[in-house]
């Protein structure tokens, strides 16, 4: 096996297959209305108030999101202590919640909310943190994937934003993997690939003069930034295969030489961008909420708002370490929606 550099034992351990048992969706939200924006990914839920979600519902919504990718609502009145209640029920059993490595301590909302702000490029001297231009199709990322306990969902509420602008795109990762064929699927469900934002994420952390956290919950206590997961996962909730390298924080495939790696990362993720049949774009209003599958999509903020202000709050879910099951299926191979 090719590695590039050597990892702390706790970063060096890809899942493996563990029992593990798929949920079913038992019908507790069939009383709202849903509503599925594509064929692929995405369903909007009306008619309903998170806050008021009971357990049975909370199980449900959860199946729902794995199933569908990732689920909206408009209007929600949930406040912040009720979003963190319900990212810890998503947790399950463990109900472990993210900090992320940029939250400062002693932050306005807290370690448990990511404060998604457009502010937050603002450096200790006033002077804002300044990106290369890059082409908005590169912003396409799953979340934390360099943890080695990344999330399972994702909540986001947007609470300010200009009357225009700031939408979010969302693609599936199920859909990805069957972009690709067969022969070609067989081959990536062999390899591992080491993720890491070491790099990004310190430099952003200079610039504002903090330091970053190291203790971020159900084994992610390091300061590397580093992880190695499977290419393919299998998601333990539907037992579907989805795709799982990003270009925010996959770095190299382990089992190949750089330049093989180089070549295959570069085509494994530009499927998500290059195919617009497996994404959805939600146009966010104040207090609408967003909660995805992390394991099983990507997702990508459109970066139009110029000096206008956004903000969202966010509570990330901790789940399993990545594994692939060789057993497990596709979506398609699951449903019976084969093409």
């Amino acid at each position: 096996m090719v590695v590039e550099s050597a990892l702390p034992a706790a970063a060096h351990s890809v899942g493996t297959k563990t029992a593990y048992a798929t949920k079913k969706y038992s019908g507790t939200l069939e009383s709202f209305k849903k509503v599925d924006l594509t064929p692929v990914i995405g369903t909007e839920i009306r008619g309903v108030q998170l806050s008021q979600l009971t357990d049975e519902q909370v199980a449900d919504l959860a199946v729902l999101v794995s199933q569908r990718g990732v689920v909206f609502f408009r209007d929600q009145d949930i406040t912040i202590d009720q979003e963190i209640d319900l990212g810890k029920k998503l947790a399950a059993p463990h109900g472990t919640l993210h900090v992320h490595p940029l939250t400062e301590e002693g932050s306005e909302f807290g370690d448990l909310i990511t404060n998604i702000s457009s502010e937050l490029t603002n450096g200790k001297d006033g002077k804002k943190f300044v990106r290369e231009v890059v082409p908005a199709s590169t912003g396409w990322h799953s979340d934390i994937t360099f943890e080695p306990n990344p999330s399972s969902y994702a909540l986001l509420k947007l609470v300010d934003l200009p009357e225009t602008g700031g939408d979010t795109l969302w693609a599936s990762g199920y859909a990805a993997f069957e972009k690709l064929s067969p022969s070609l699927r067989a081959y990536v469900e062999t390899l591992t690939a080491r993720h890491s934002s070491f790099e990004q994420f310190n430099a952003i952390a200079k610039f504002r003069g903090k330091a970053l956290r190291t203790e971020r919950g159900l084994g992610n206590n390091n300061d590397t930034l580093e992880a190695i997961h499977p290419v393919v996962r299998t998601n333990p909730v539907t037992g579907w295969k989805t795709l799982f390298v990003n270009r925010g924080f996959t770095k190299r495939i382990l089992e190949l030489h750089k330049h093989e790696s180089d070549t295959l990362l570069e085509y494994l993720i530009n499927i998500v961008p290059n195919n617009h049949d497996i994404q959805v774009r939600w146009k966010w209003e104040k207090n609408s909420v967003a909660i995805w599958d992390n394991r099983s999509t990507y997702h990508t903020a459109t970066p139009d708002i110029g000096n206008h202000f956004r903000r969202g709050l966010r509570v990330v879910p901790l789940g399993e370490a990545p594994f692939f099951d060789p057993n497990s299926k596709t979506q398609s191979e699951d449903t019976g929606k084969e093409e």
